[in-house]
């Protein structure tokens, strides 16, 4: 079997952390990794991590600009949270990144997109749902739109094709990543718990009964592989959800009954704002349970769980089309939020 060689950007986000955890237990593939962190101990024997901004074109040239073996680009790397009117940053990042490793390796055979729900205007509002690949776009601005208007036109007439996928707030185990809901979810019933409160759903009553849909990380990454390899994936936009849906009304009970708590009643309030100022406390918390020193700044993600949690309009993909094209695969959504859960108390970040 040929060895492939990928360029994952985002790398120490939760899509590229999971997608490098994943790729690393594939005999067939050479992982290199950017990220402006330096990586952990668990991670820095799954790739070759090179530190650079993305956004700076001669930084890009000076750190990427060597990789003459590259087959696949895998981009993750993100701007910013939920605002989608981030778009020359953004823009900025993919387009640097593809043309200088277009540039330097001829292996180059596709270059896979990683974007989200915002594509079909999830955060002005309801749209169309089921959500299609085909369906029209939302009102710009939106950093989706530039980067994969940039994609399509950049690769006419290239050897390599793309492919983007569309997966929707992507749970998985990731630190210092700003859009991280099962962190949050653990991160903020700990503190509840710790308070001596219930649990209460802090979101809008609407959105505690509406329908959404959520994706694994893990799922994401076996798609992912299958994107960069599949035929049929080739130029082409794939819808990816774990492919169930759920209500928060019937998931928080589970999630209270993890961290051993009553259902409190539901109470707005904006996490972002209220978590502010609980540094302190998960300070004694973390000595109280023996907790990894991670700081509170890192662990939250308040903007990106408030705006999930005040959704008010149903969030559903079709995924008809990905599993035709042959990426069949789906995730237990209740599971998989027990699950990560889990995870993240094994690894001593809640208690």
């Amino acid at each position: 079997m040929s060895r492939r060689k990928a360029l994952i950007t985002g790398g120490l986000g939760v899509i590229g952390r999971n997608l490098i955890d994943h790729m690393a237990t594939l005999d067939d593939w050479e992982i290199v990794a950017v990220s402006r962190r330096a990586p952990g101990p668990d991670m820095a024997d799954k790739a070759k991590f090179v530190s650079c901004d993305l956004s700076n074109r001669k930084e890009t040239e000076e750190r990427l600009g060597d990789l003459s073996d590259i087959t696949h680009l895998f981009s993750c790397a993100l701007y910013g949270g939920v605002d989608a009117t981030t778009t020359e940053q953004n823009k900025a990042l993919l387009v640097n990144t593809v043309e200088v490793v277009s540039q330097a390796s001829k292996s180059l055979e596709r270059v896979i997109l990683q974007e989200g729900s915002k594509y079909y205007g999830r955060h002005l509002g309801p749209f169309k749902t089921p959500a299609k690949e085909s369906d029209a776009r939302a009102m710009p601005p939106n950093f989706y739109y530039d980067q994969e208007d940039f994609l399509i036109a950049y690769q006419e007439g290239k050897n390599w094709t793309w492919t983007a996928l569309r997966p929707d707030a992507v749970c998985g185990f990731a630190i210092g990543n700003p859009m991280n809901l099962v962190r949050s979810i653990g991160v903020f019933a700990a503190i509840s718990k710790e308070l001596g409160m219930p649990l209460r759903y802090p979101g809008e009553l609407e959105a505690y009964h509406t329908i959404a849909q959520i994706t694994d990380a893990g799922l994401l990454a076996r798609a992912t592989v299958w994107a960069a390899t599949s035929p049929n994936a080739a130029n082409e936009p794939f819808n990816v959800t774990n492919g169930d849906a759920f209500r928060y009304a019937d998931l928080w009970p589970q999630w209270a009954q993890f961290f051993g708590m009553e259902v409190g009643n539901l109470q707005r309030i904006r996490t972002g704002e209220m978590m502010a100022d609980k540094g302190p406390i998960w300070q004694r918390m973390v000595k109280k349970h023996g907790l990894h020193p991670y700081p509170f700044e890192d662990l939250g993600g308040w903007e990106f769980f408030d705006w999930n949690l005040e959704t008010t309009w149903d969030i559903i993909y079709d995924n008809n089309k990905r599993i035709q094209a042959g990426f069949t695969d789906v995730v237990d959504t209740e599971a998989m939020f027990l699950r990560l859960l889990g995870e993240y108390r094994q690894r001593k970040v809640i208690p």
